[in-house]
């Protein structure tokens, strides 16, 4: 099943980080991103944030699970939608830890006709 869009704009709405915030649809599912770093999935109507030190500090109880078959398990962050603070707190530390986005490559320059 894949995520309905309708659950994707409320996980945008309860995180409260406005244009800081963004998500792109890959597969069906979503990849969200802070700072445009990427910080969560959302799959199947449930958040799976990326494994880091800021979870085993703000969400070790968090269960966990894989978000698609043949992946290794995530935390589940669908507990804390519903806490705003909680939740925004957990993906800007997690954003904090992840690497800079690396830099896009420029587009090739068109060929010149052979003569």
């Amino acid at each position: 099943m894949a995520t309905d869009r309708d659950f994707i704009d409320y996980v945008a709405e309860q995180i409260a980080l406005g244009s800081r915030l963004t998500y792109r649809k890959m597969f069906g599912e979503y990849a969200l991103y802070v700072d445009e770093k990427v910080v969560a999935f959302v799959c199947d109507n449930s958040v799976f944030i990326k494994p880091s030190a800021a979870v085993a500090l703000l969400g070790a109880e968090l269960p966990k699970r894989p978000p698609y078959p043949g992946a290794k398990d995530y935390p589940v962050v669908d507990e804390l939608l519903d806490d705003t603070d909680a939740i925004r707190a957990l993906m800007l530390e997690t954003a904090a830890l992840m690497p800079a986005p690396k830099p896009k490559k420029a587009a090739a320059a068109p060929r010149k006709p052979h003569k």
